[in-house]
């Protein structure tokens, strides 16, 4: 079963979808598939679906909601004799687990691609880094689960997809720039700060990206903006490592420059 949840929901066996129209089910369908081929128990599901207000009917109903499942997922297996709809989604003591093949559910790949990219970036392979977090990053096409209305369980789930989405695009903009590729990133980093007008980071990158394509005068003006935002909705300051990079700007600081051997 070829299963996406960065961005819609989307899940496949045999090229037939299987995602049901109705959002209860579409919730625990969303939940196991980030969970695949772990038990997710009985209990996170009712948490997922009813919150704290699960009602008497609960278990029958959730019994339901995992047969309507199984029914499409028995559709789209077409009377195969070596697998049941009950191979696929497994019933286990105190739950239940969708079983799929390796590299079939897009976020356990981005989890997978971006870890290689972190240690090919920690290691200093930066050509490497910034190629296997943009493979990683071209892996989303929206919002994570953006079509599903999700309960407590699956708003967490969303929450640590995108913050991981915001960490991969920060290290591959990283290595973007140590290899002396400021010029090119300059309008991704525009549209990032804009989007994003009280991140620290993609400040510190944009400035830093526009210093070194000799616009320094525009790195300052991004700083200005920022202090702008921060000061008017919070009340706070930028932090001191941002201070520092604006003041290393201000005395065109040879330490914002690329080393020779990146811009060789």
């Amino acid at each position: 079963m070829e299963i996406q949840v960065l961005g819609p929901l989307a899940a496949r066996e045999n090229g037939v979808s299987v995602v049901p129209t109705a959002a209860k089910p579409r919730q625990i369908l969303s939940l196991l598939a980030l969970q695949a081929d772990r038990v997710v128990t009985v209990a996170t599901l009712m948490e997922e679906i009813w919150g704290e207000d699960i009602p008497r009917s609960a278990a029958t109903t959730l019994q339901t909601y995992i047969l309507q499942l199984r029914r499409k997922i028995a559709a789209a297996l077409d009377g195969d004799p070596t697998r049941r709809p009950k191979d696929v989604l497994v019933t286990q003591h105190g739950g239940y687990l969708l079983q799929v093949q390796p590299g079939q559910v897009d976020a356990h790949e981005f989890a997978r691609v971006a870890a290689a990219g972190r240690a090919a970036h920690e290691a200093g392979d930066h050509r490497t880094a910034s190629e296997l977090l943009g493979r990683a990053l071209r892996m989303w096409q929206g919002s994570a689960l953006v079509d599903v209305r999700v309960g407590t369980v699956l708003e967490l789930e969303v929450l640590r997809l995108e913050e991981d989405r915001m960490a991969a695009l920060e290290r591959r903009i990283d290595a973007d720039l140590r290899m002396g590729r400021h010029a090119e990133i300059v309008p991704e980093l525009r549209v990032l700060v804009a989007r994003h007008p009280m991140h620290e980071n993609f400040c510190a990158q944009l400035m830093t990206a526009l210093h070194r394509a000799g616009g320094a005068w525009r790195a300052l003006e991004a700083y200005q903006r920022l202090r702008g935002t921060l000061v008017d909705e919070l009340g706070l300051e930028p932090s001191a490592r941002l201070k520092r990079l604006h003041q290393a700007v201000l005395s065109a600081d040879p330490a914002l420059d690329l080393p020779v051997s990146a811009k060789r």
